[in-house]
């Protein structure tokens, strides 16, 4: 297929191919040459009606998937891995293509990653027990019921849009749901190949629905008469709208939101670049930046702020930028022309504040087309400023100086945010035990690794409920007492 002319002119609706609504189209761009990719047909209300109507027909339907046995939805859910594997390779092009994600990366994450998120789910299927029955206190027996939620929305952004999307779909299918998945416009691509593969698999029609929209379609999902769960990966402000309207219609959701962890570096750390460097890196820059849970401001004992502060110029200095294509880049283009600017936006305001720019700050010499930016890093910065308070969404950190264990958990506290986190130490017991001090939903030790087998998910600002790990199941379940 030609990279610059891929074209859907369908959508996925009940097992189906159906043209849309109207003749209104997604075209996405190529951050890393400005170059149109092609287009998709973009989902107005009355796709999005469609979509949930075949989704509510095939959970409600009798003998449908909700009432199917756990293991038969297993078999289907391991097939639909087997599919995804099958298209991995331009799955993770697509995605490349659209995000700017360097290619490298996205056959690891994108590629990769969702089938085993999917197989693990399709493991805990056979495995969970659904129904108990308990004695119960007043004579008789109770029967606990673990019964699917309903018809799932699942709203995706353009970040990792394979991964957050099975982070989604994988859970609701094993637990008997059904779903209407919303792709951004920025990465919809790779949702038409998932598509067919869910049809390749012979997922039952309904079960999953693919309608790429924007905003407009997102809330009107959202809001939706025959939605009974939400689950929403963005920024906090959307997130804010999207629980707005589930507390109204009391709605069950899921809200995976911003963040702007801290990576403390204890003064026992070992700042080698070839001991540290290619973890600090990933905890801090993956995906260009962009990514919810990374350690972006970097907390460093003042004793040891100048070498921290050399370590991280230099790893970040020394990054290839380039085409996301390019098979040696590993910094590749923000995703968007306007998401270029509102980081640019931020390091102009960090100079501002006072923050000192140790390397990058600029786009990057001799890529004139392309949403780049250089890595970039600021010492000189308190907590209080606004490049160490809110989400850039870009290759920018701070390092801020602490006084002790005490101060810098203080400091790593101080934020509306509390998703993510790292701790640095030669000591992962010490290290450890600093970690459980952090108001945050998942911290590591000498690295940062989001594990299927765990909860994920971020208190305060960074949102509400968790993905993953049995308890991402047990979202998309409700709970029946039948007294017998």
């Amino acid at each position: 297929m030609d990279r610059q002319e891929c074209r859907y002119e369908h959508f996925y609706i009940s097992g189906e191919w159906v043209g849309a609504s109207t003749s209104h189209v997604i075209t996405p761009v190529n951050p890393s040459t400005e170059v149109a990719l092609g287009s998709v047909p973009k989902a107005l209300e009355a796709d999005v009606d469609a979509a949930v109507d075949a989704a509510r027909r095939a959970f409600d339907e009798r003998g449908g998937w909700a009432g199917w046995e756990p293991g038969h939805r297993a078999e289907v859910m391991e097939r639909f891995a087997t599919e995804i594997e099958a298209r991995a390779g331009r799955i993770a092009e697509f995605v490349s293509l659209q995000n700017g994600m360097p290619i490298s990366m996205s056959r690891q994450l994108e590629a990769g990653y969702p089938t085993e998120v999917l197989r693990y789910y399709a493991g805990l299927a056979r495995t969970s027990d659904f129904s108990e029955v308990r004695r119960g206190l007043l004579g008789g027996s109770v029967e606990v019921r673990r019964v699917p939620a309903g018809v799932v929305a699942a709203i995706v952004p353009w970040n990792y849009p394979q991964v957050l999307s099975m982070f989604k779909i994988a859970p609701a299918m094993a637990a008997g749901c059904t779903v209407v998945l919303k792709p951004s416009p920025e990465a919809v691509f790779d949702s038409f190949l998932v598509a067919e593969a869910a049809e390749a698999a012979g997922v039952p029609a309904g079960v999953l629905n693919v309608v790429p929209g924007g905003r407009e379609a997102g809330a009107h999902l959202v809001a939706h008469p025959g939605v009974d769960k939400v689950a929403f990966t963005g920024s906090t402000p959307a997130g804010r709208a999207v629980a707005e309207t589930c507390g109204r219609l009391l709605r069950p959701v899921t809200l995976e939101l911003g963040g702007k962890s801290a990576g403390i570096i204890l003064d026992d750390a070992e700042l080698d670049p070839g001991t540290i460097g290619e973890d600090l890196v990933r905890a801090t820059l993956t995906n260009n930046g962009q990514t919810c849970f990374l350690s972006t401001r970097i907390l460093a004992p003042r004793s040891r702020y100048a070498e921290v502060v050399d370590l991280v110029t230099e790893l970040a200095r020394t990054l290839p930028v380039g085409d996301a294509m390019d098979e040696n880049t590993l910094i590749g283009p923000l995703a968007t022309a306007h998401q270029r600017e509102r980081v640019e936006g931020h390091i102009a305001k960090g100079r501002s504040e006072g923050g000192r720019v140790t390397t990058g700050g600029g786009r990057p010499v001799g890529l004139d087309k392309g949403w780049f930016v250089e890595p970039t890093v600021f010492a000189d910065v308190d907590n209080g400023f606004v490049v160490a308070q809110e989400e850039i969404f870009g290759p920018v950190l701070c390092v801020l100086p602490y006084d002790d264990v005490d101060d810098a958990v203080r400091i790593a506290n101080d934020s509306d945010y509390g998703l993510g986190g790292t701790v640095w130490t030669s000591d992962p017991e010490r290290g450890a035990a600093v970690a459980r001090r952090v108001s945050t939903g998942t911290i590591g030790v000498n690295r940062y690794l989001p594990d299927p087998v765990a909860p994920f998910g971020g208190v305060k600002a960074s949102g509400l409920g968790t993905e993953l790990g049995p308890e991402g199941l047990e979202s998309y379940l409700h709970i029946q007492s039948v007294y017998c």
